[in-house]
């Protein structure tokens, strides 16, 4: 109390009666250089793999979106990403460059909103997750029917669960207040006294509406959604259907349990430090804060990860992306038409073998001559320049004067093919 009072001296207007509480200034009290140089690094990493994730995860959806694969499911799950991208890039970002220094230096704007627009990202991750679970049931429950979404629909079931999470979350914003302490500036909450009866229902309605109902909602209706499944795969009529509603299911459950159990760390901080402001409970340690910290921000990249390894689908589609955007692209194959020849073009078949009449050859060094010459034909037959199977002209003479006799001593290519054997043994 004394240190509150001795913190808000210099402002006569607000006279508080109660401990000021902020996560930013916990930050700012941190004394140990292991930590200051660490936590940032850290974060740095959770921030730059996450937002490269999340950004190619979303082009990815976008993409096929713009193909036509709009669906409820996937609309959530994108704007799950966006969230985290947000998240990542207007917040970690922040909160790395307090442990660097013991004074606030971000400026008043900062300050009042950071809190705000973090708590607003996470609550409309949350309402996300309870619309997906329920979307997930109703697919789940009758998997062939095709629901057909309109993109006006899904704008607007996403519109008003970030209008909601901005709303609940406005109270973060409005006790936001940047102060001199000492020969510092610190970011803290100051609750003024004649919002303490509001504070006190806010701080236990807020977790409710913002983690504990989202999160109990989405695992009541997950639970039923696998209820369904089992129900379903009695009576198989359409195995490979069943088959994909059961990993879907298992992926958005899997989104869930992460989330909660990684975010109720953050909670459990939250409702501490603003208890305190009613009793003269200890604060919570720093070591419990920082972590419960990491724990949310690092839901930006596991979740990531989770899409990643349980939706195939998804998988060959980042792949796909990914190839693009790094320029390996593969070679279209050939596609065989009407009129492409099935048989097999090379090696190709000398004539006179082909006929069943083969002739004499000598041995030595210049009978390889004919065979790489076939070779090579059989090459450009081959090449990339020639795919619809067009013999050359040079080529198709050498053949038409092999099977006419036609060649003369000059310009036989093949000479011992054509000379008398009683000369040979002379």
């Amino acid at each position: 109390m004394d240190k509150l009072q001795n913190l808000n001296s210099s402002n006569d207007n607000s006279t508080i009666d109660t401990e000021s509480f902020t996560e930013w200034d916990s930050y700012q009290r941190l004394d140990s250089r292991e930590l200051k140089m660490l936590i940032p690094v850290i974060l740095g990493i959770i921030c730059v793999l996450g937002f490269a994730g999340n950004l190619t995860a979303m082009g990815v959806l976008l993409t096929n979106a713009h193909k036509g694969k709009l669906s409820l499911i996937n609309s959530l799950i994108l704007n799950l990403m966006f969230a985290d991208g947000l998240v990542l890039a207007f917040t970690v970002p922040f909160k790395a460059a307090t442990f660097s220094r013991a004074s606030w230096t971000l400026g008043w704007f900062v300050c009042k909103t950071c809190d705000w627009f973090l708590h607003s990202c996470m609550a409309a991750k949350s309402f996300t997750i309870a619309i997906m679970a329920k979307a997930c049931y109703k697919y789940v429950s009758n998997p062939l029917k095709q629901v057909s979404i309109r993109c006006k629909t899904v704008l607007v079931i996403l519109f008003f669960s970030w209008l909601l999470a901005c709303v609940i979350a406005v109270p973060q914003w409005l006790f936001a207040v940047l102060q001199k302490d000492g020969d510092r500036m610190v970011c803290i909450q100051v609750v003024p006294p004649n919002t303490l009866r509001f504070m006190s229902v806010y701080i236990k309605a807020y977790p409710l509406v913002t983690f504990c109902g989202p999160i109990s909602f989405a695992l009541l209706y997950f639970w039923r959604a696998y209820g369904s499944s089992q129900r379903h795969g009695s009576k198989t009529q359409n195995l490979r259907t069943q088959i994909r509603s059961r990993k879907l299911t298992l992926m958005l459950f899997s989104l869930t349990v992460t989330t909660a159990t990684m975010w109720l760390p953050q909670w459990v901080s939250w409702v501490w430090r603003h208890h305190v402001t009613e009793t003269a409970a200890p604060s919570p340690p720093l070591v419990f804060t920082l972590s419960s910290q990491l724990l949310m921000f690092s839901i930006s990249l596991i979740n990531l990860m989770i899409v990643l390894s349980l939706s195939e689908e998804f998988r060959e589609s980042y792949k796909g992306l990914w190839r693009r955007l790094t320029l390996r692209k593969h070679p279209p194959k050939a596609k065989q038409g009407p009129h492409t020849p099935t048989a097999q073009k090379c090696p190709c078949p000398r004539p006179e073998t082909a006929a069943g009449q083969a002739l004499p050859r000598k041995s030595g060094p210049a009978e390889t001559k004919p065979d790489q010459d076939a070779e090579h034909s059989c090459t450009d037959a081959e090449s990339p320049a020639n795919k619809d199977g067009i013999v050359l002209p040079d080529v198709e003479q050498f053949w038409q004067e092999r099977e006419t006799n036609s060649l003369t001593d000059v310009n036989d290519p093949v000479p011992w093919e054509h000379q008398d054997p009683t000369e040979v043994k002379k």
